[in-house]
């Protein structure tokens, strides 16, 4: 992907593009070609002279202060966490591999995402209607932290809703409505078959082998006329005038996590190849509603809403750049530690300066189960 020599207004770019739910397999204005083929050598970071940027001062490190969560007590087995390069994982389960870390550190970063997504969904957790009325039970698949799980009992108190990650890092204290589960949702599901009114998924990018299988299972899930909404977003960070360079620290971000995916055997390009979309379809879903999403990065837009969302898109990245990186770039890419804290510190020179007008895309797709007889064109 090359960004567009055309320079934009030094204002941000709108952080909702509209609905493309009547063309649902169309092309996003928001989502990046994809990059070209080029990726720096890990050796190529200590080769950089640093240089002396204004750095941005509007980013201050009390939005988030460290906070340990506990963990469920589970069994002996499920908590015999993996260590990679002193970061934590998942314990070996299934087929699952999830290359977020699971430790309070790296927690802590998913969190403030969790508040960027609430902020760029105008202080909605999610996009599909929900009928409390109607709605008796929910599940939030690859839940993570629980903190979504967590807000929508809260939000739902009447609503039975049961959150399942592969790994057990969610809090002890929870609403009395909501359960956590430990299982691999890459394999076959044991849930009953259309048992759940809404099922959500969120930022399983990287993780996943098999989308249109994951679907399908979703699908056996639902009740008939029940509601998906599946959330994932780009590894890739640009921007559409050109401050944000392929060969600089935001620009082979998302170069080095697509080849990381594709010898991973599971990809990073979820929305650059529009596998959301192709998967629901392939499962059977319909009324397909799609919306494009785009995060700044910093503190640079003129409008006083993305500014905080690209002020904590920012706090969310530089609170564990490592963290991000350290499974993939290592296990799969052959970086070392030492050449991965050197590529960070140049990454957060250049979060820190307001040279880069940097953003990533996501999208959502709401989508529904066919009723019982209804006719599907």
């Amino acid at each position: 992907m090359s960004d567009s020599p055309a320079p934009a207004p030094a204002s941000s770019p709108p952080a909702t593009a509209p609905d493309t739910t009547q063309q649902p397999g169309s092309a996003s204005p928001t989502t990046p070609a994809g990059p070209p083929a080029q990726i720096l050598p890990a050796s190529h970071w200590a080769q950089v002279q640093h240089t002396e940027e204004e750095e941005d001062d509007d980013v201050d490190s009390a939005y988030g202060e460290d906070a340990a969560s506990s963990t469920a007590s589970l069994s002996a087995s499920i908590l015999e966490y993996r260590t990679v390069h002193g970061r934590t994982f998942h314990s070996e389960r299934g087929n699952a591999q999830s290359w977020n870390p699971n430790d309070a550190q790296h927690d802590e970063s998913m969190d403030i995402l969790h508040h960027v997504s609430t902020l760029m969904q105008d202080g909605k957790i999610h996009m599909a209607e929900i009928d409390d009325k109607k709605v008796q039970k929910v599940l939030d698949v690859g839940c993570g932290t629980g903190i979504w799980a967590i807000d929508f009992a809260d939000l739902y108190p009447n609503i039975e809703v049961i959150g399942v990650d592969i790994s057990p890092q969610q809090p002890q204290w929870i609403p009395p409505n909501l359960k956590f589960e430990i299982d691999d949702v890459t394999q076959e599901w044991t849930y009953e078959p259309e048992s759940f009114d809404y099922i959500h998924m969120r930022w399983l990018v990287g993780s996943i082998p098999d989308w249109e299988f994951l679907f399908k299972e979703v699908y056996k899930a639902l009740k008939p006329g029940a509601i998906f909404e599946t959330k994932e977003s780009s590894a890739l960070i640009t921007s559409d005038d050109g401050t944000v360079t392929p060969e600089s620290a935001l620009g082979q971000w998302g170069r080095v996590f697509g080849e990381a995916g594709s010898k991973f055997g599971r990809t990073f390009r979820v929305v650059e190849e529009d596998i959301q979309r192709k998967a629901l379809e392939a499962a059977g879903f319909v009324d397909l509603k799609t919306y494009d999403l785009r995060t700044p990065i910093g503190s640079w837009p003129a409008n006083a809403k993305e500014k905080e969302i690209g002020q904590y898109a920012q706090l969310a990245l530089e609170q564990d750049i490592e963290g991000f990186v350290v499974y993939m770039w290592t296990t799969v890419m052959g970086w070392s530690p030492d050449e991965i804290h050197v590529y960070a510190a140049h990454l957060r020179r250049e979060l820190r300066s307001r040279k880069s007008h940097a953003y990533y895309p996501q999208r959502v797709i709401v989508a529904r189960k066919p009723d019982v007889g209804e006719v599907v064109p």
